[in-house]
């Protein structure tokens, strides 16, 4: 492991190790462009349809190949050179990107086009985020890794105060088109990051195994341990009832908060700026961290403020809430992911990190569109409010019949 003594010395964590700073730097520059380009999406499909639920198909048709093809990624990701694979995964969404930029600015963009596009961005999304997941575990030592995962949430949530924030300005002075562009550009950095890192060559271990009998492993594995089970459950609720609440935002900022493109830009970067703080609180507090009882306390506090948020129609009360409600997502799912990286093999972490992508964002094009289905029906804000309502009751029925889980330091 690449690891400079002078810096471990300042404590560090894992910005000691070369890698995993190499890593960080290009993901952070490119995840600035793809919160650019969700904002950008969202806001071209409603001009287009003039429909919530088109907003949500989108969403859901972005995440539908994770569901259906990333339990068998999980399998792949153990076989093969995580380095390689991500870059390959990189590459094709940076084309991805580059078609809609095309499409924008020639005039031809369609609803079912995006929706293709989308479709194909789910699958190879299905192999990058296992992928990505199971390779931050091999970029530090595991005496790092909830520090790792922390920071790299905490710039994942630094990309979503500056790419919405940008996309604003962007849409309103040149048009959505610019952002898929910038976009693309963006992941020029992480693949040169990727390249550039120095990793000990990759060495193919013998397959014993068919890919379903691999898949079955981590089923067992998970089954087996009932903190594994009920973090699995919990991110699949939340995923499903609660984190649709993105999915909703232009339709709120619109047509609840009568709000523009900036103002949209600006309640995504409030989710941004409380989740990054809420990253950054986990990554210095590090062991400190009674991991059961934070994560349960944060998911309870996340369904309060969406239930909060659901009732909110002024701007200024609107991006307060919303920043409180990311600390308190990110607080949650960076504690999940932690949890399940600490308690998974060595062996088996491609394959249940691609069931944590499963339910993470797999199960998201049923959020999205139960979401956009109930926001036509009866509103935005009540498709949010019965969201909360639903991670708060998860959160209560984890704490009593999984004790362990609260206990777990």
């Amino acid at each position: 492991m690449d690891e400079a003594p002078a810096a471990r010395a300042f404590r560090l964590g894992a910005l000691s190790h070369r890698n995993f700073r190499l890593f960080l730097l290009g993901q952070g520059i490119s995840l600035i462009g793809t919160w650019m380009q969700s904002v950008a999406l969202g806001w071209l499909v409603l001009d287009i349809t003039n429909s919530p639920f088109a907003v949500g198909l989108t969403q859901a048709f972005r995440s539908l190949g994770v569901l259906l093809f990333t339990v068998y990624a999980g399998v792949i990701v153990d076989r093969v050179d995580k380095r390689r694979l991500i870059v390959w995964t990189q590459a094709l969404q940076m084309l991805e990107a580059l078609a809609l930029a095309a499409l924008v600015w020639t005039g031809r963009v369609t609803t079912s086009q995006v929706l293709v596009l989308a479709l194909l961005f789910g699958i190879v999304n299905a192999f990058d985020i296992p992928a990505r997941q199971a390779f931050i575990a091999e970029l530090v030592d595991r005496a790092d890794l909830m520090n790792a995962i922390a920071l790299n949430s905490s710039m994942f949530n630094a990309a979503r105060i500056v790419g919405p924030a940008v996309a604003g300005v962007v849409i309103g002075a040149s048009g959505v088109g610019l952002c898929f562009f910038l976009n693309g550009v963006s992941y020029v950095a992480v693949i040169a990051g990727l390249l550039a890192m120095r990793l000990p060559p990759f060495v193919s271990r013998p397959v014993a195994t068919s890919a379903w009998e691999g898949v079955r492993q981590a089923v067992a594995f998970i089954r087996g341990d009932a903190r594994v089970w009920v973090l699995v459950v919990l991110v699949a609720v939340f995923s499903v009832l609660g984190f649709p609440f993105i999915v909703l935002m232009p339709v709120i900022a619109r047509d609840v908060l009568h709000t523009d493109a900036r103002g949209y830009g600006l309640l995504m970067a409030a989710v941004g700026i409380g989740a990054m703080l809420g990253a950054l609180g986990l990554a210095v507090q590090g062991p400190r961290v009674r991991k059961g009882v934070v994560l349960l306390a944060g998911g309870a506090a996340f369904g309060l403020l969406l239930m909060l948020f659901a009732a909110v129609r002024t701007i200024g009360v609107a991006l307060a809430v919303q920043a409180l409600a990311g600390c308190a997502m990110i607080v949650t799912t960076a504690l999940a992911n932690t949890m399940l990286q600490t308690l998974v093999p060595d062996e088996l972490r491609g394959r249940v990190m691609a069931f944590y992508a499963f339910v993470f964002v797999g199960l998201a094009p049923l959020g999205a569109f139960q979401a956009g289905l109930v926001a036509e029906h009866v509103g935005a804000p009540f498709a949010v409010a019965l969201g909360g309502v639903g991670c708060l009751i998860a959160v209560a029925l984890a704490a009593w019949r999984v004790p362990a889980l609260r206990h777990t330091a």
